[in-house]
C-alpha cells in the first residue's frame, strides 16, 4: 500500500510533481539518494511548499522563494534534510545554471546550496551525488563576483567535509588555473580559494599541480593581506604544500614577500603576540622546509624561534587539538636529528611536561564548559599518542634522554597498557615509543626486563595490522639481542613460529624484521635452537629468500646464514645437511648483480664454512668456487679482498684435522692452492697499504711457514 504524506498526496505523486519541468532530470537525481519512507511521512506541508515555489512560472516568486527557503533553513538541519528528500537540490542546481536565471535568483540559489552544506554530512552526500561540484564550478565562469563569491563559499563548505572527494577539484584541468585567476578578485574570493586549496591539497600530485600553476607567487603576497582570515589561509596553503615536498621547500626558502624572505615572514607570525593557531601553522611551515632539506636544522630560526614555539603548545595551557598538533609536530621536526633532540629534551622541562598528556582531563580540570570537557574526554586518548610520537622522536638516539624517559613517573606502565589500548593509533605510538627506548643497552636490561614488556609486545603481534606489526617485530629484533634479559623467555614463548611466518609476507618491512629476528636469534645460540630455526623456516623458504628482490630481505638473510654458520660442529652440521644448496646459494650471488655489501656477506660466509673441519671440502672439491675466491682477491674493492682471503686463511690454516672428506689435512690443500696461485696473490697483498688486508695476507703466508 502507497504512504500517503499530510494533505492527502502519496509520497509517489510529491516526487512526480517534483519532477516537472526538467525532462525527468531532478527525478533522476533525487532517487539516487537514499529514500526512507519513515523520513518522508516527517516530512510537513511547510516544506512541501518551499519546494513548491521554486516551480512557480513567474520569476520574481521563484526568487523569494528561494529567499524564504535561505530564511527558514539557517540553523535548522532538520528543515534541510526535509528539503534535500524533497528535492529542492536538483531544482536550485536547476535554477543557477539556467542562462534566464537573474544573477540575484543565481546568487540566492548558490547561498541556500552552501547552507545545506552546512548541515549533516549525509547532506553533503546528497549534494555531492546530485553533481554540486561541476555546477558551481561552472558558475565561477560568470561575470558577477557576488555570484562568484557565493559559489566560492559554497565550494568551500563543500570540500572541507570529510566526506566530498577533494579529486574532483582536479578533473577538469581548467579549474585550478581559474581558481588561481580570482584570487586577486576580492578578500572573500581569496579567503575561499586557499581554504579551498588548503582542505584539497592531499598527495605530492596535487601539490604538483597547485605548484605548477603558480600557487606560490600567487599565495605569497596573501600572508601580508589586512585580513586575519585570508593570511590564516594562505599560511595553511603553504604549511600543505611544503610537506615532504623537497621541489616546493627549496622554492618557498627563496620567495621574498614585501622584500622579507618568507621564513622571516613564518618567523614573525610565531611570534607570542600572534594567535596560537598562526604560530601553529607557521611552525608547521619551517618544520616542513627544514626536513626537506631547504632549511638547516642548525639554522637559528628553527633552533630559537621553530622549536621553542612548538614546546610552548605542549603545556597544559594550550587546548588539547593544540598540545596534540604542537607535539607531533615538534616530533616530526627532531626526528632524523639528535642535536634538535638533545636541544628540545632540555627546554621547558618537555620530558616532565609530556607526563600530565597521560593525566587529562583530571577529577581537578580546570575546564568549566561541558561541552569543551566532553568533547576532551572524547579526544583524550588523541593526547596519548601525540606524547608516545614525541617520546619516541626524543629518545631515538641519546642514550641520556631515553634514560630520563623511562625515568619519568609511571612510564613503562604507561606504555605497557598504551601497547593494549583500544585506539589503533595510540597502540601503533606506544610501540613506536617502546622501538625507540629498545635501542638502549642499559634499557634492555633493566626496564624491559623490569616490566616484562616481552608479553604484551607478544600479544600486540598476532593479528595486527602491518603498520603496528612492522613496528612491533622491529621492537622484537631488539629485544632478541644476545645481551637482553628478554630473549630466553621470548623463545620458550613459541616465538621462531611467528618469525619465520613474517618471512612469507608480501609486505618487504616485515620480511626483512622476521628474518632479522630470527637472525639475532641465531646469534652464538645452541644447537638446539639453530635447528628450530632451520626446521621452521625449511630450507625452501630459505632459499627463496636467498633470492629476494629485496636487498635488505636478502642481506638480513645472509646473516642468518652466517650466524648458523658458526662454531665448527654447527657448520658441519647444517653443511652436511644442506651443503650442496648453500653453495649453490653462493654461487648465483657471487655471480649475479648484488652490491658489493651483499657479496661482501657472501664471501663471509664462504669463509665460515671454509672453517668447519669437514665442511671446508665442500670448496675445495669445488674448483669453480675457488677460481670465484681468487676472482675476488684481486678486487679493487678492498673489503671484498678482506673477506676473500679470510677464506684462503681458513682452508690453509695449518692444523692436521685428518677429517676431510677428499682433501685431507692441511698440507694437501695448502699445495692445491700454491699450485693454484693463490701463494702469490698472497704475497702481492702482503704489500697492500691497508693495514688488514696486509695482516691478514701475512697470516695466511705464515701458515706455509709452520
Amino acid at each position: 500500500m502507497i504512504r500517503r504524506c499530510s494533505g492527502g498526496r502519496s509520497v509517489w505523486e510529491v516526487l512526480l510533481r517534483l519532477g516537472r519541468s526538467v525532462g525527468g532530470r531532478e527525478m533522476a537525481c533525487l532517487l539516487e539518494a537514499p529514500l526512507r519512507i519513515s523520513v518522508l511521512s516527517e516530512v510537513t506541508a511547510t516544506s512541501r511548499h518551499y519546494v513548491d515555489r521554486l516551480f512557480d512560472p513567474d520569476p520574481q516568486k521563484v526568487l523569494q522563494g528561494v529567499i524564504d527557503m535561505k530564511n527558514a533553513v539557517i540553523g535548522n538541519n532538520k528543515q534541510k534534510a526535509n528539503l534535500i528528500v524533497l528535492g529542492a537540490v536538483p531544482r536550485l542546481l536547476y535554477l543557477l545554471q539556467q542562462g534566464s536565471s537573474s544573477s540575484e535568483l543565481q546568487t540566492e540559489c548558490a547561498v541556500v546550496l552552501g547552507s545545506l552544506a552546512m548541515g549533516t554530512e549525509n547532506n553533503i552526500k546528497s549534494l555531492v551525488d546530485c553533481h554540486i561540484i561541476p555546477a558551481l564550478l561552472q558558475g565561477l565562469l560568470c561575470p558577477d563576483l557576488t555570484f562568484i563569491e557565493a559559489c566560492l563559499r559554497c565550494l568551500r563548505t563543500v570540500f572541507i567535509s570529510p566526506v566530498t572527494p577533494v579529486q574532483l577539484l582536479y578533473t577538469d584541468p581548467t579549474v585550478i588555473p581559474h581558481l588561481m585567476s580570482l584570487l586577486s578578485h576580492s578578500q572573500r574570493t581569496q579567503e575561499y580559494i586557499t581554504q579551498i586549496f588548503s582542505h584539497c591539497c592531499k598527495t605530492p600530485e596535487h601539490q604538483t599541480v597547485l605548484f605548477n600553476h603558480g600557487a606560490i607567487q600567487n599565495i605569497a603576497p596573501l600572508l601580508t593581506a589586512p585580513s586575519y582570515k585570508v593570511r590564516m589561509q594562505a599560511l595553511k596553503c603553504f604549511s600543505v604544500l611544503a610537506y615532504e615536498n623537497t621541489q616546493v621547500s627549496m622554492t618557498l626558502v627563496n620567495v621574498l614577500v614585501e622584500g622579507e624572505l618568507l621564513s622571516q615572514v613564518f618567523v614573525r607570525m610565531m611570534q607570542r603576540d600572534q594567535p596560537i593557531e598562526m604560530q601553529l601553522t607557521a611552525a608547521k611551515c619551517l618544520t616542513y622546509m627544514c626536513r626537506a632539506g631547504a632549511i638547516g636544522t642548525d639554522d637559528t630560526c628553527v633552533v630559537l624561534k621553530t622549536l621553542p614555539c612548538l614546546v610552548r603548545m605542549c603545556s597544559k595551557e594550550r587546548l588539547l587539538e593544540e598540545r596534540v598538533e604542537g607535539a607531533e609536530t615538534l616530533a616530526y621536526l627532531m626526528e632524523p636529528d639528535v642535536e634538535l633532540q638533545r636541544i628540545a629534551s632540555t627546554t621547558d622541562h618537555l620530558v616532565a611536561m609530556l607526563a600530565d598528556y597521560f593525566k587529562y582531563p583530571s577529577s581537578v580540570s580546570a575546564i568549566t564548559d561541558i561541552k569543551r570537557l566532553d568533547h576532551d574526554l572524547k579526544h583524550a586518548h588523541e593526547l596519548r599518542q601525540a606524547a608516545f610520537k614525541l617520546y619516541a622522536s626524543l629518545g631515538s638516539n641519546d642514550e641520556d634522554i631515553r634514560k630520563k624517559i623511562t625515568e619519568t613517573e609511571n612510564m613503562m606502565d604507561r606504555i605497557v597498557s598504551g601497547l593494549s589500548e583500544s585506539s589503533i593509533k595510540v597502540r601503533l605510538a606506544a610501540v613506536r615509543c617502546l622501538h625507540s627506548l629498545s635501542r638502549s643497552v642499559q634499557q634492555l636490561r633493566t626496564s624491559f626486563h623490569d616490566h616484562a614488556v616481552w608479553k604484551p609486545l607478544m600479544k600486540l603481534l598476532q593479528n595486527a595490522p602491518d603498520e603496528v606489526l612492522v613496528m612491533a617485530s622491529s621492537t622484537l629484533c631488539n629485544l632478541l639481542l644476545e645481551f637482553s634479559p628478554s630473549k630466553e623467555p621470548i623463545l620458550e614463548s613459541g616465538v621462531i613460529e611467528l618469525l619465520c611466518s613474517l618471512t612469507q609476507s608480501e609486505s618487504p618491512a616485515l620480511r626483512v624484521n622476521g628474518i632479522w629476528a630470527l637472525m639475532n636469534m641465531a646469534f652464538q645460540a645452541d644447537q638446539k635452537v639453530k635447528g628450530e630455526i632451520v626446521r621452521s623456516l625449511g630450507t625452501e623458504q630459505l632459499f627463496r629468500l636467498l633470492s629476494d628482490p629485496d636487498t635488505n630481505v636478502l642481506m638480513k638473510t645472509l646473516g642468518l646464514l652466517r650466524n648458523l654458520l658458526s662454531t665448527r660442529p654447527h657448520i658441519d652440521q647444517v653443511m652436511s645437511s644442506h651443503g650442496k644448496q648453500i653453495m649453490q646459494a653462493v654461487t648465483l650471488i657471487l655471480e649475479g648483480e648484488h652490491s658489493m655489501e651483499v657479496k661482501e656477506q657472501t664471501l663471509c660466509i664462504l669463509a665460515n664454512i671454509a672453517d668447519g673441519n669437514t665442511a671446508k671440502d665442500l670448496i675445495m672439491t669445488n674448483d669453480d668456487m675457488l677460481q670465484k675466491i681468487k676472482y675476488y682477491m684481486g678486487h679493487s674493492n678492498v673489503k671484498l679482498q678482506l673477506a676473500a682471503t679470510f677464506c684462503i686463511s681458513n682452508l690453509i690454516w695449518n692444523e692436521e684435522d685428518g677429517e676431510g672428506l677428499n682433501i685431507g689435512g692441511s698440507q694437501e690443500r695448502q699445495d692445491k692452492l700454491r699450485e693454484l696461485g693463490f701463494v702469490d696473490i698472497l704475497h702481492k697483498l702482503a704489500q697492500s697499504p691497508d693495514t688488514n688486508l696486509c695482516d691478514r695476507a701475512k697470516t695466511a703466508m705464515q701458515q706455509y711457514l709452520a
